[in-house]
């Protein structure tokens, strides 16, 4: 049986040790009571907002795979896309930006596959429970 000593009391802790990585930061001022969980939900969502759309590593190979490249401005809509999904309340969103197709976990900001035109012959996307044309 193998011991771990370390005193890592997350994921993150690991990552910032091994990877150089810094955890995100929740930087608020106390009320009298201490945060409320409403608080701390309110700012860890701007913040991943800020940050804009990640992409999975199953989307990252299929631009790749697809040879599909994006502009800033794509970058841009798509980002765009994913908070008016959010605002509408969409989890699995369809988020076109000229002739891309980009399948979205919006609670996650995380593009799950990435298409364009040619790329699919029946056009059929299921698991969605929204669209935006962005």
């Amino acid at each position: 049986m193998i011991q771990n000593n370390s005193n890592f009391l997350s994921i993150e802790q690991v990552q910032s040790q091994y990877l150089n990585n810094k955890p995100k930061q929740v930087s608020m001022k106390p009320s009298q009571n201490g945060y409320s969980f409403n608080q701390v939900l309110e700012q860890i969502q701007s913040q991943n907002a800020t940050e804009g759309v990640k992409f999975s590593k199953h989307a990252m190979e299929r631009l790749g795979d697809r040879n599909i490249e994006l502009t800033d401005t794509q970058m841009a809509r798509l980002n765009k896309g994913m908070i008016q999904a959010e605002e509408k309340g969409i989890n699995e969103s369809l988020i076109l930006v000229d002739q891309l197709a980009f399948i979205v976990n919006v609670p996650n900001n995380t593009v799950v596959t990435a298409m364009d035109q040619t790329s699919t012959d029946s056009n059929v996307f299921t698991n969605i429970d929204g669209a935006v044309i962005a």
